[in-house]
């Protein structure tokens, strides 16, 4: 079964596979036997493992690639109190056409949103906005009261059901950290799974869901470990590290855990699930770091847009800026770990 294949099945029914996995029966017991059976995360050997893969070099002739994918895997993104139409149309501008003096850099994947600019960005795509396709950008919107989460389930549902309606292609949900903390993983299993259920649409098709873990709430290693399994069992599409609202956001030792847990997933099942890290990540130097972290941990697989995301307003500008200078030789950027 290819890892589309699965993403389609597994669409049709998230809680069966759960229930699968947990041994033929799902309950809130059985998820919190499973979840705490979990092994405890080596937090030294994870982040050594972060901190090598970090400082390994890519070939010159790879720099161009490297960037060039960078590009394509980016969610370019405004949340903000003040976001106006005319911003998120300028955002789809720069979504659509990056570099306006190179007509072959890439697209981005997705342009993100609130859930209420969500029909100013369908209507400035146009043409361009053509999901699922290989130059098609994505509408992404964040939902289920974010960042906070701090809302009842009908109004995150609500909140989700409006933006998949004004034609978001994937939402990015919030979980309920205050409840994972406490303890109270079905219900946070319980959200995840009726907002997978708001995002199907009237044809039977459904907005992808990205889970925001905001794992800069979670504390430890152990959490993130778990609330990784615990938003897949629910039916996420997508593990994301964070709001971008919540310090520290992204890290490579908690993205490498994250990633660590869709490759034993994708072992166990067969079903490829993506990983999203969002918040922090701005230069060149650190993306390419988290791209290395991706094909030695995932698999070189994972390095496309269904698989793997940067959430990301202003790194962007930083991979324009090395690609320009690499194009005149005059690339400022280190060397880094190649990818071969």
């Amino acid at each position: 079964m290819t890892i589309e294949t699965a993403r389609t099945t597994r669409s049709l029914a998230p809680a069966s596979r759960a229930v699968d996995i947990l041994g033929g029966e799902l309950t809130d017991a059985s998820l919190r036997r499973y979840l705490d059976g979990i092994p405890g995360v080596d937090a030294v050997g994870l982040e050594q493992r972060a901190a090598g893969l970090g400082t390994r070099s890519i070939k010159t002739t790879s720099k161009k690639w490297a960037l060039d994918t960078i590009i394509g895997l980016i969610d370019l993104t405004t949340l903000e109190g003040a976001d106006t139409p005319g911003k998120v149309r300028s955002l789809v501008a720069k979504a659509i056409t990056p570099d306006p003096a190179d007509p072959s850099c890439p697209r981005v994947a997705a342009v993100c949103v609130y859930g209420d600019m969500v029909p100013y960005a369908v209507a400035a795509l146009g043409p361009a906005h053509a999901a699922g396709t290989a130059t098609g950008i994505n509408v992404a919107a964040v939902a289920t009261a974010f960042p906070s989460g701090r809302a009842s389930l009908a109004v995150k549902l609500a909140d989700t059901t409006d933006a998949v309606a004004a034609g978001a292609d994937e939402i990015d949900m919030v979980i309920d950290r205050g409840a994972f903390l406490s303890g109270r993983y079905g219900q946070v299993f319980d959200e995840i799974v009726a907002v997978k259920e708001a995002c199907r649409r009237p044809d039977g098709s459904s907005a992808h869901l990205k889970v925001i873990l905001e794992t800069g709430e979670l504390n430890t290693y152990d959490n993130v470990r778990r609330a990784s399994w615990l938003a897949i069992l629910a039916g996420g599409d997508f593990i994301k590290t964070s709001t971008g609202k919540v310090a520290p956001a992204a890290t490579l030792p908690v993205t490498l855990l994250m990633l660590e847990v869709v490759r034993d997933w994708h072992r166990l099942t067969g079903e490829g699930i993506g990983v999203k890290p969002a918040g922090g990540i701005r230069s060149s130097k650190d993306a390419i770091k988290y791209l290395v972290t991706v094909a030695e941990t995932a698999g070189e697989e994972w390095l496309q847009p269904s698989l793997f995301r940067f959430g990301a307003s202003s790194l962007l500008n930083d991979v324009l800026l090395q690609r320009q200078k690499l194009a005149t030789g005059h690339y400022s950027g280190p060397d880094y770990v190649t990818i071969d």
